[in-house]
């Protein structure tokens, strides 16, 4: 047994944030069917990086799903969508705000069919407002939600994560508000829709930004590696070349880090004592942290850091993230294979349930793959009723 078990979930959604929602519950047991159109597939299968003729994006996000194909643009496509949308428990969708109206699978049509559903709607500002019809992608409600502003170094040229993080938060904020309608449901017997919008999930990682602002007036910016409030807290530079980042800014840390270090008269200086009076010498603290971290090597500084039990880690390249030992003992380095690409290795699945624990059922599938399956699973459509609507071109 799993968690979501009883779940069907119909997975319209393209790129990263609809799928990755769709993933999650289908590693926790649900049973997901993305939809794609006939042909290509969904437009990530086309990009670069590639295994094969296979997109490595749609890969990623795809798991624990059986696919089928759709033609979202005919008549008989759009009716079959309706009658898998009544069959359904959530469809998550992340077209441009209007698209599923077109193919006249708006929510109140939906609704009225199956008053159970759950509809995950995911776009760039939501359905609602005067930027509702914008695209966006995760760059862009990075930019437009403040996390660029805030990710730099200080006083350089702000900058994206280094991953689509507004994506990947947003995937999450869409699996919680998804589960949050099943819940309510249980009470009323009705679903419901759910809007999310990535500018609104974007702000929601801000921090203290927005009431700092509204109470004091200070705009937050750019300060690189460091940590905002405490020092030392950042990225230093061994002898060795590696980077590592120390945080031993709480007033309990660094007199661990000042003993480990050799530096005990720093605890007899009151212009150190204090967090507070270190950020008044950020630079100075961090003076004293680059001179010790640049005559050892990142091993030895982890070492010492570990054993003053000050958190402390080497900034690892991908490659010692592939054999780290921590990730390997709990599964989150895992294998997936399919016979159109083999052999895929990828992360593994965060939620540890003690009890109904999530599993890889499914290999990212390709295009089409389990079309007759589903509609015979979902619809009970013979082979006959299925070769039909590929003859008019419906899958």
């Amino acid at each position: 047994m799993q968690a979501l078990n009883n779940l069907k979930v119909l997975d319209l959604s393209r790129y990263i944030a609809g799928p990755n929602c769709g993933m999650i519950l289908g590693d926790m047991g649900a049973d997901v069917v993305k939809v794609e159109s006939p042909g290509r597939g969904e437009e990530t299968r086309l990009l670069p990086p590639k295994i094969g003729d296979q997109g490595i994006y749609t890969l990623v996000y795809n798991r624990n799903k059986r696919a089928m194909t759709l033609n979202f643009r005919s008549e008989e496509g759009q009716k079959l969508l309706r009658e898998l949308a009544a069959e359904a428990d959530i469809v998550i969708e992340n077209f441009r705000p209007g698209t599923l109206e077109k193919m006249n699978c708006d929510w109140e049509s939906l609704r009225a069919i199956n008053e159970r559903l759950v509809l995950v709607r995911i776009s760039g500002y939501g359905q609602t407002g005067p930027w509702s019809h914008k695209p966006c992608f995760d760059a862009i409600a990075q930019a437009g939600g403040g996390l660029m502003e805030l990710t730099g170094q200080e006083g350089g040229a702000p900058m994206p994560a280094g991953t689509f993080i507004v994506d990947y938060v947003t995937s999450l904020y869409a699996c919680i508000g998804a589960l949050s309608a099943i819940e309510a449901r249980h009470a009323t017997g009705k679903g419901q829709l759910v809007d999310l919008a990535m500018l609104d999930c974007s702000i929601s990682l801000l921090m203290t930004a927005l009431p700092e602002f509204a109470l004091t007036g200070r705009e937050l910016s750019r300060v690189g590696s460091r940590d905002r409030y405490s020092t030392p807290a950042a990225n230093f530079q061994c002898s060795d070349g590696r980077w590592v980042h120390i945080n031993a800014g709480s007033d309990s840390l660094f007199p661990r880090f000042a003993r480990a270090v050799g530096q005990e008269h720093l605890l007899e200086d009151e212009r150190f004592a204090t967090n507070a009076a270190r950020m008044e010498r950020i630079e100075e603290v961090e003076a004293i942290v680059s001179a010790w971290t640049a005559e050892r090597g990142a091993d030895a500084v982890l070492e010492a850091m570990d054993a003053a039990g000050i958190p402390c880690a080497r900034v690892d390249t991908i490659g010692e993230i592939f054999s780290n030992e921590q990730l390997r003992a709990r599964e989150q380095i895992m294998q997936v294979s399919n016979p159109a690409y083999g052999t895929l290795s990828m992360a593994g699945i965060p939620l540890r349930l003690s009890e109904t624990p999530g599993t890889v059922r499914h290999a990212p599938p390709v295009v089409g793959q389990h079309t007759d399956e589903v509609l015979a699973d979902w619809l009970d459509y013979d082979d006959g009723t299925i070769a039909d609507l590929r003859q008019k071109g419906a899958i």
